[in-house]
C-alpha cells in the first residue's frame, strides 16, 4: 500500500545521501518535495505541515556531526518523525477484564467490520486459546446475520442464534447474557454500518455501548477511504470514544495516506491491520516497521516472524536430519516450495527485505513470474512417489510424462531437475564438511575463515579464553554471553543515540529525543 509513497521518499533521499554537506536550500527544497509526497499519498494536511515543520527543525542547525552525514541524518529524522505520527509503540487487543470480555466492532458500510470480526476471532482462538462467541447486530443489511454465521462455522468460533424479530439493543442483552452462561472468554459484537456518518447510526451504536458495556470499542477504517478516513474517525471517536483502530485492505494500492494520519489526528492507536482476504491474513500494528518499510529500509523482524508461522518445529527438525544425513529429494523441494508460497510468494518477502523499491523493480525487469512455485509444485506432484524419492530415475520418457501430466513443456521439468540438483549438492557439501565447506563455497577469506573454525562447544573454557587474548579480547568482556555462565537480559536499546551512550561513545544531538507535533491529540503538544 505504501509503494507510491516509499518510492517518492526513496528518490529525495537519494538526492540527499550524495551530498557531503546540506545547507538552507537544500533541506528547503527536500521539506518541499516530502510536503508534495505525503499530500499525493491523501495524508491530512494538518498532520503533513507539522510533519514538514517538525522535520525542518531537526534538520537545521543543531543536526550536523561528524560521524554521520546530513543527507543521512535527514533520513533517520524522517524515519523517528513517522514513528511518531504512526503511534510509536504497538499496542494490542486489551483482554484484561472480567470474562466474557466485550469487543464492540464499529464502522462504516463495506469498511470490512464483519470479516474483520472474524479474522479477530479466529487470531484470539489460535493463539490465545480464548473461547469466543461471535453476534451479528446488524439487522439492516440482508443477510449480514448469515454471513457472520458462515464466518464462525468457518473459523470455527461459535455464532449467537439468529432470531429475526429482535431489535439490535435486544441481541446485544442476549447476547452478553449467552457469553456470561456459556462460559466464553470474549464476546464480539458486530455492529451495522452506513454508507455515510448519520444520527441514526451513532443513536444506535452509543445505546449498544450502554447495554454492553465493550472493554475495547474498535473502529474498521477501510485504507482506501483516502482523507475522508480522519473525518470517520473523528465521528465516531467523538460519540463513542473508540479505544483503537482497525485498519482493512492495506493489501490494496490505496497511498497508504489515511495510516499515516488516523493516529496523530485522533490520538488513537492503530492496533491491527488487514493484508489479504483470507482469515489468517491480519497481522499486529508495529509502527517502526511500517515507517522503515515505508523507507526502502525493509521488515526483517515481521519476516522471521512470518516464517516462524510458517515452519513448525516438526518440520524444521525433519529437514535438520536430512540435510545431516546429506539428502535432499523432490518432497523436500515441494516443501521449500508450499512454505514460500504460505509466507507471500517471492513479492511478499522481497516487500520485507531492505531496499524493496529496487528489488521489485529487478524483479519486474527479470521477468520473474509469480506464478512459477505453482507450476513447479505442479510438476512434482505428477511424479511418483518412487520418482520424488529418487531424483536419478528422471530419464527422458519419464520428463514427457510428468511434462504432459503437469501441463508443460519438458523443458519446464529440466529447469527443476538443475534447481534440484543445485541445492542438493549444497546440501552434500555442507552435510560432509560442515561450516568450512559452506564457507568454501563462498570462497576467498569466509570459506577460509570458516573452515579453520574449530567446534566451540568442544572446548574447555581455558582455550576459549586464550583465543579471546590472541583477538585482542578481553576474555571478562565476554562473560555477558548467552554461553558463559551470566545470562543475557538488557535488550539493545532501539533509539540510535541511547544505543552510542551505552557503547561509551560520544551521543549524536540530531538523532535522539521524543519528537511532538503542535496541535495533534495523538502526537501531544509542543514543548
Amino acid at each position: 500500500m505504501f509503494e507510491s509513497l516509499s518510492d517518492r521518499l526513496g528518490k529525495i533521499f537519494d538526492g540527499l545521501r550524495g551530498r557531503g554537506a546540506l545547507n538552507a536550500a537544500d533541506v528547503d527544497a527536500a521539506m518541499r518535495e516530502i510536503r508534495r509526497a505525503l499530500i499525493e499519498a491523501d495524508v491530512s494536511l494538518e498532520v503533513v505541515r507539522a510533519f514538514v515543520e517538525q522535520v525542518r527543525e531537526r534538520a537545521v542547525g543543531a543536526e550536523v556531526t561528524r560521524s554521520v552525514t546530513p543527507g543521512q541524518q535527514v533520513v533517520k529524522i524522517v524515519n523517528d518523525e513517522l514513528v511518531q505520527v504512526l503511534g510509536s509503540d504497538a499496542v494490542t487487543i486489551d483482554l484484561n477484564a472480567p470474562a466474557p470480555v466485550t469487543l464492540l466492532m464499529v464502522g462504516l458500510q463495506g469498511s470490512g467490520k464483519t470479516t474483520t470480526t472474524a479474522k479477530i476471532a479466529k487470531r484470539l482462538k489460535d493463539r490465545q486459546k480464548k473461547k469466543v462467541l461471535l453476534a451479528s447486530l446488524d439487522t439492516r443489511r440482508p443477510a449480514a446475520m448469515e454471513q457472520l454465521r458462515v464466518l464462525g462455522e468457518q473459523v470455527g468460533v461459535d455464532t449467537l442464534p439468529i432470531v429475526s424479530t429482535e431489535t439490535p439493543v435486544e441481541i446485544a442483552r442476549r447476547a452478553e447474557r449467552e457469553g456470561r452462561l456459556g462460559g466464553y472468554d470474549v464476546l464480539i459484537l458486530d455492529t451495522a454500518g452506513r454508507t455515510h456518518v448519520d444520527e441514526e447510526l451513532m443513536v444506535e451504536t452509543v445505546s449498544i455501548k450502554d447495554i454492553a458495556h465493550p472493554h475495547e470499542i474498535l473502529l474498521v477504517v477501510d485504507a482506501l477511504t483516502g482523507q475522508d478516513a480522519i473525518n470517520v474517525a473523528r465521528s465516531f471517536d467523538t460519540r463513542l470514544d473508540v479505544t483503537g483502530i482497525v485498519m482493512t485492505r492495506v493489501d490494496g494500492d490505496g497511498r497508504g495516506g489515511a495510516a499515516l494520519s488516523m493516529r496523530a489526528a485522533t490520538g488513537k492507536p492503530i492496533k491491527l491491520i488487514g493484508v489479504g482476504e483470507k482469515m489468517d491474513a491480519l497481522e499486529d500494528f508495529h509502527p517502526s516497521r511500517i515507517a522503515d518499510r515505508i523507507l526502502g529500509m525493509g521488515d526483517i523482524v515481521s519476516l522471521v516472524e512470518k516464517a516462524a508461522e510458517h515452519v513448525t518445529a516438526e518440520d524444521a527438525a525433519k529437514m535438520a536430519k536430512k540435510l545431516k544425513k546429506g539428502s535432499f529429494d523432490f518432497d523436500d523441494l515441494r516443501s521449500q516450495l508450499t512454505q514460500m508460497k504460505k509466507m507471500g510468494g517471492m513479492g511478499g518477502l522481497m516487500s520485507m527485505m531492505p531496499g524493496a523499491g529496487q528489488l521489485k523493480k529487478a524483479m519486474a525487469g527479470a521477468n520473474i513470474d509469480e506464478k512459477v512455485f505453482d507450476r513447479q509444485i505442479a510438476i512434482i506432484n505428477s511424479m511418483t512417489k518412487k520418482e520424488r524419492a529418487e531424483p536419478d530415475l528422471l530419464n527422458a520418457s519419464r520428463r514427457k510424462r510428468i511434462a504432459a501430466g503437469a501441463g508443460v513443456e519438458v523443458s519446464e521439468i529440466n529447469k527443476l531437475a538443475k534447481q534440484h540438483r543445485q541445492m542438493a549438492d549444497m546440501m552434500k557439501k555442507v552435510s560432509k564438511g560442515g561450516m568450512g565447506a559452506l564457507g568454501g563455497m563462498f570462497g576467498g577469506k569466509m570459506g577460509g575463515m570458516l573452515g579453520g573454525m574449530p567446534d566451540l562447544g568442544k572446548m574447555d573454557p581455558k582455550q576459549l579464553e586464550q583465543m579471546a587474548r590472541q583477538a585482542g579480547i578481553n576474555p571478562e568482556q565476554l562473560k555477558g554471553l548467552p554461553s558463559a555462565d551470566l545470562p543475557m537480559t538488557d535488550k539493545l536499546p532501539t533509539d540510535v543515540g541511547s544505543l552510542l551512550k551505552s557503547s561509551g561513545g560520544p551521543a549524536l544531538p540530531g538523532l535522539g529525543g521524543a519528537p511532538r507535533f503542535p496541535g495533534l491529540p495523538g502526537l501531544g503538544k509542543k514543548k
